[in-house]
């Protein structure tokens, strides 16, 4: 494993990992404010690197006054986007980024290479372009992009089968525990991976049913209460694999305002699927996508081996028997949650000291 430095003065603007010359180049794009994307991120490209040799680079937001330091609510820059003219796989984990023209770039000509994408959590909704006196030529990647053409609701929408909708399960009070239908237990994505191993401390998102013609859901999520109490300073909020509570029925206001009483495992949301992608004047490509990926997801066994085994299959290559997935160095996810400039500031979080932090 090798890592390179990158930008001036020896400043960590991305982290890269050489692996077998002969494989794979994984890049992988974090930017997210809440679910830690940068630790995610960075340990997955570990996983993918030590474990299976493949050559991977992570990306990170941060403000361009201050490079080398991470900075989740700093919307507008992505160093590094480069690293895609030459890419074979793009992982992404944003949410709501507004990047200039000169980046967006790189990621639309991607696109219309019609390589594969692995989208994960907050990917759903990765841009948001507000309107203003300067506008975005990439508006239509936005969540809420509303004309009338093939591009209505963004990225998200277009690209990965749905944007974003809204928390199904209870926010930092249920957890999501991937069920595997008969329909897809033979998918390769799910080998040796155990009933009840995908497991993860974020809630189910909300999916519109039935997703769009080309989407195949592959796993459902099951909306658990925890057994034991409410901890806020537990990066998991006192939530395990083994609660085995169900989430209960809720009543919400539907479309029309109305108040109705919804099982929130009646039906199961989907939590990961399968489609193609194809942009305007572009190629065809496929995509995994999974509502799943905090940092805090990863603790799971089966959680990892699934994105593993989705990395294996966008690209087209045989999945393992059983990969390894063996979390690389200490890893000790954050907790989840949106913190204010002011503690980024504080916290000045240097991407070579998020490399050491795991190393």
């Amino acid at each position: 494993m090798v890592v390179t430095l990158s930008g001036q003065d020896q400043t960590m603007e991305w982290l890269q990992w050489k692996g077998n010359p002969e494989k794979a180049k994984i890049v992988l794009i974090s930017g997210d404010e809440e679910y830690r994307s940068e630790e995610t991120l960075v340990q997955l490209a570990k996983i993918l690197n030590v474990n299976h040799g493949f050559n991977c680079t992570v990306l990170f937001a941060q403000n361009p006054n201050y490079p080398g330091i991470v900075n989740p609510n700093y919307q507008n820059n992505i160093p590094g986007l480069v690293a895609l003219a030459d890419a074979d796989l793009m992982i992404i984990l944003t949410r709501f980024r507004a990047l200039p023209d000169m980046q967006m770039r790189y990621i639309d000509d991607y696109l219309k290479s019609g390589k594969p994408v692995l989208g994960m959590r907050t990917a759903t909704h990765a841009f948001k372009f507000d309107t203003g006196p300067i506008k975005s030529s990439f508006a239509h990647y936005g969540n809420y992009y509303k004309e009338n053409n093939v591009w209505q609701g963004g990225f998200g929408k277009l690209i990965l089968g749905e944007k974003w909708v809204a928390h199904h399960g209870a926010h930092g009070q249920q957890s999501t525990l991937g069920i595997v239908p008969k329909t897809s237990r033979d998918h390769p994505v799910f080998k040796s991976i155990l009933p009840g191993s995908i497991w993860g401390a974020t809630d189910v998102y909300a999916i519109r049913l039935p997703m769009v013609d080309d989407a195949f859901p592959l796993l459902l999520g099951q909306v658990t209460e925890r057994n034991g109490p409410y901890d806020k300073s537990d990066p998991f909020f006192g939530m395990r694999p083994s609660d085995s509570k169900l989430g209960a029925i809720v009543n919400r206001k539907n479309e029309r305002g109305d108040t109705v009483s919804i099982d929130l495992n009646a039906p199961m949301m989907p939590i990961a699927w399968i489609k193609n992608y194809q942009i305007p004047n572009g190629k065809q490509g496929r995509v995994f996508a999974t509502t799943m990926g905090a940092s805090t997801d990863l603790v799971a066994e089966g959680t990892r081996r699934m994105l593993v085994n989705a990395a294996y299959w966008c690209l087209g290559l045989k999945v393992p028997e059983k990969s390894k997935v063996d979390l690389i160095g200490n890893y000790q996810p954050s907790q989840y949650g949106f913190f204010d400039d002011a503690y980024w500031k504080d916290r000045a979080l240097k991407i070579s000291e998020l490399y050491k932090l795991m190393d």
